[in-house]
């Protein structure tokens, strides 16, 4: 189950409440999520019962009782706990299967995984002035809404900057708008657009601008064009060609992290790329399918021979990288209702640290006379899935994500 399983679950138990007329209180339209903090109890936290209290005119631990009754027995939750004042802690029944559910999902959606229709009844119109953040953020604001459901106009006090269309950016219209729109007010650049593309080009442009909180000051130095693990830019899509060079290594020793892979080793011309990744030839090893890779990662039984209680928690470097692929579409979804693609940019820069380190400590490809392994598979597979990651939200901030780098 992921947070956003989670989060429709807890809506349908609302739901049955109202229905089973065991509540009186308006439904709401989502129910927020949490990551358990530091010290808390369960997987994650829910305040839907301290939301409902007033409405329903119970109080807050009456209504926390009578949704835990409801959600507790539905598939994948392992038990619900009430604390503090009325939260709902909930603990999910085998987290090894939420993990396959994130990985098989950002396989099956791809760059696009953490879109969804959640604001898809919205029809929005952005006014900005003609200055060149403001234009880049509105420009990013709508990806991020587009990406979500909505339906987005953008429209500038003038007619835009030439130059802005060299960094993406299109207006639908000019002219100070009849009626009050909802205004992008981001602290100006201080430059140009022409000036930022002739020093640093587009994607840095774009980095610096959307990197910051709106109501920050945008740092738009010569060290975004440094290339070294100082510079959150360069980490990012450096993280990301990373992954891409694991996949063509892999590929090189005759393996990939397609489910059922055979781990058959090859030869041919992409083995001296094998070598470059300090990666042996492979023998042959037997079948496994997607879940049993996974498993002799993670140090849980197959699914289709779990034990009733398995160990299914990762080894901790991999630990944080699965937790942030699994936030990802909850991030998305905030970061487009709170206009703030700068909670992208920070999404995407806590992705590259976690990959970094579990590439670090569980390296996906084989070195020396290490065969190929479903451990190496399984390792793969959640690079290539942090990879995805990456590239959708470089996307959704207008900015390259090369293979090569």
């Amino acid at each position: 189950m992921t947070p956003a399983d989670l989060s429709r679950t807890v809506l349908h138990a609302v739901r049955r409440a109202v229905d089973e007329n065991a509540l009186r209180a308006p439904v709401p339209a989502r129910v927020r999520v949490e990551r358990t903090r530091p010290g808390g109890s369960g997987d994650y936290a829910c305040a839907v019962a301290l939301q409902l209290a007033g409405p329903a005119e119970l109080p807050a631990l009456e209504v926390a009782r009578i949704l835990r009754e409801r959600v507790a027995a539905e598939p994948g939750i392992g038990r619900v706990e009430i604390t503090g004042p009325g939260f709902l802690s909930f603990t999910l029944d085998a987290p090894f299967d939420s993990d396959l559910a994130v990985l098989h999902a950002v396989r099956e959606q791809g760059i696009a995984y953490g879109h969804g229709g959640a604001l898809r009844d919205e029809i929005l119109q952005f006014h900005h002035a003609r200055e060149v953040r403001a234009a880049v953020t509105a420009h990013a604001v709508r990806r991020l809404l587009v990406s979500q459901g909505a339906r987005v106009r953008i429209t500038c006090d003038e007619a835009g900057d030439p130059e802005w269309s060299r960094l993406g950016v299109t207006v639908d219209a000019h002219g100070t708008p009849p009626v009050p729109l909802l205004r992008i007010r981001p602290v100006p650049a201080g430059a140009t657009a022409g000036k930022l593309l002739e020093r640093l080009g587009a994607d840095a442009v774009r980095w610096g601008l959307l990197r910051p909180a709106g109501h920050d000051r945008a740092p738009l130095g010569d060290d975004l064009l440094v290339q070294g693990e100082a510079n959150p830019l360069f980490r990012v899509r450096y993280a990301h060609a990373r992954a891409r060079v694991l996949t063509r290594g892999a590929a090189a020793l005759g393996f990939t992290s397609e489910p059922g892979d055979s781990l058959e080793p090859v030869a041919h011309e992409g083995a001296d790329l094998a070598a470059s990744e300090g990666a042996a030839h492979a023998t042959h090893v037997e079948p496994a399918p997607y879940e049993s890779a996974y498993a002799a990662h993670t140090g849980a039984e197959p699914l289709a021979h779990a034990a009733a209680t398995p160990s299914p928690h990762p080894d901790p470097p991999a630990r944080p990288l699965l937790d942030l692929l699994a936030d990802h579409p909850g991030v998305l979804l905030a970061a487009a209702r709170h206009r703030a693609p700068d909670r992208v940019a920070r999404q995407l820069e806590a992705v590259a640290h976690a990959f970094f380190d579990f590439h670090d400590s569980c390296p996906p490809l084989p070195s020396g006379d290490e065969k190929p392994s479903a451990a190496h598979r399984s390792r793969l597979a959640l690079a290539e899935a942090a990879g995805t990651v990456l590239a959708g939200g470089l996307s959704l901030l207008g900015i390259s994500a090369p293979a090569h780098l």
